[in-house]
């Protein structure tokens, strides 16, 4: 069995410790101190900036079809070292060993798609209107680019802005999610050991206000990726704008869930009740209100609470579990503060709705009903397993409803009628829109929201196409 280590900054092309104290990490599932991590201070973080200069200096002249082998080599690497990853993910995270396993193996198949992307940075030739004139749109790297990702899903946010900012030619300063290092720092491994030269990807952790307060306004970063809040997305926004630097930023969100009287309600219910409860609700696109037409509400309900009542939650390197604990104890006293809001404002508990046991993070798969527009659930992101599903009876009240909130990320729709799916694509205001299955997030989509969710995708090639300036140049003979 993988047993946990303890994880080192990666800087210069060299793993090495950081000048300040190491900081624990903690396995959720049994609330243990499972290893410790490097703290990086200013000192580190200037000689990951000065090398990330030197990196982008070599990587930008590297050829893109050597640059789509080397980063196609990371994705041999990782297949290779997948069940050692997924079981550190485990650990640290809590999530069942079987949907680290996933997360893993779609770690893999982006840095693939990437890979290929890289040879296809194209400009493009704009006829002159002088016939001595040439005038041509060239794509070039933007430069080194400092990336910040979250401990809900380690592997799957990190390699995106990775392998988009590889693939456009970047260098790339990762830093990583303290909660869970040592996965995200094994995603960068397999970049170093495919043969990335040094200095073009890094790692560093530490208090992540003091890293991003220097790493964004340093005059070596050309451009950031964030995933995090929607909090402490603007306030990165907002800094970096006083520099003038290119954004991606992947926020929260609240995303409803549209339920017709024509929908294939058992459908409904198996592919939403998973991607509800999948990593214990912590999916900045989990579906969480579920507005469900009167007459198949009750068959809707009933199914969704016996899923949720049938889930089986334990330590995730158990055999059988479904789903995990929470990241922290944080989360549960969240989750039992909206529960206890939401109930005192009049929604019924369906199921859950409490902590399991006193140790470990665990917390019940739970369903609230009936539940007021004036419970903070139902405005503020629960980021947890707690689904509210209330009742509608016509289209424009819950197309009303799932447009109210500032949060535009995901949105989910159940229906078999051509006439309302074409009206929802249209009037659904979301960055995805996903209709009678899950289909989003995969590496050749774009991936991103709109509104209070951010801006900038994280998938498809607008993913690259955020790590590249446009240049024109044009001459006369």
């Amino acid at each position: 069995m993988t047993s946990y280590s303890d994880t080192q900054l990666f800087i210069d092309g060299r793993w090495r410790d950081g000048s300040k104290p190491r900081l624990p990490v903690l396995n959720p599932a049994t609330e243990e101190t499972i290893g410790t991590l490097a703290h990086a201070g200013q000192a580190d973080l200037d000689e990951a900036l000065a090398a990330a200069q030197r990196g982008f200096e070599v990587w930008r002249k590297v050829g893109a079809l050597e640059r789509s082998k080397l980063i196609r080599r990371a994705a041999e690497l990782l297949r290779e070292r997948a069940e050692t990853i997924a079981t550190l993910m485990t650990l640290e995270q809590g999530k069942p060993l079987a949907e680290s396993r996933i997360e893993t193996a779609g770690a893999a198949d982006t840095i693939e798609w990437f890979a290929e992307e890289a040879r296809r940075t194209y400009g493009r030739i704009v006829p002159a209107r002088a016939s001595n004139v040439t005038q041509m749109v060239v794509k070039e790297p933007v430069g080194p680019a400092a990336a910040f990702t979250p401990w809900n899903f380690p592997l799957n946010q990190a390699v995106r802005k990775v392998s988009a900012a590889l693939a456009a030619g970047c260098s790339v300063i990762l830093k990583g999610p303290e909660e869970t290092p040592a996965s995200c720092a094994a995603l960068i491994g397999v970049f170093a050991d495919a043969g990335i030269p040094a200095g073009v990807v890094g790692i560093v952790f530490g208090i992540p206000a003091e890293i991003s307060s220097y790493l964004i306004p340093h005059p070596v970063i050309k451009k950031i990726s964030f995933t995090g809040s929607t909090v402490v997305g603007k306030q990165l926004a907002a800094m970096a704008g006083n520099h003038m630097k290119r954004v991606t930023m992947e926020l929260g969100g609240h995303a409803p869930a549209l339920v017709f009287n024509d929908a294939d309600v058992a459908q409904a219910v198996k592919i939403l009740s998973a991607n509800k409860f999948r990593n214990a609700g912590q999916v900045c696109v989990a579906p969480t209100r579920f507005l469900v037409q009167e007459k198949v509400y009750d068959q809707f309900l009933d199914g969704f609470v016996q899923a949720a009542e049938g889930l089986k939650v334990g330590n995730g390197m158990e055999k059988g579990v479904q789903m995990g604990p929470l990241a922290n104890n944080r989360r549960i006293e969240a989750m039992e503060a909206m529960v206890a809001d939401a109930t005192s404002h009049g929604a019924n508990v369906a199921t859950g709705g409490e902590r399991i046991g006193n140790r470990g993070y665990f917390f019940k798969p739970t369903v609230l009903t009936d539940v007021p527009l004036s419970a903070r659930m139902m405005t503020e992101e629960p980021f947890g397993p707690v689904a509210m599903v209330n009742r509608f009876s016509d289209y424009d009240e819950v197309v009303a409803e799932a447009n109210r909130l500032p949060y535009g990320l995901a949105a989910y729709a159940y229906t078999t009628s051509a006439k309302t799916m074409a009206g929802l694509g249209r009037d659904i205001e979301s960055g995805m829109v996903s209709i009678n299955h899950h289909g989003i997030a995969l590496p050749e989509l774009p991936f991103g929201g709109i509104k209070d969710s951010g801006y900038g995708s994280e998938g498809g090639i607008e993913a690259v196409e955020a790590y590249l300036n446009t240049k024109l140049v044009t001459q006369a003979i």
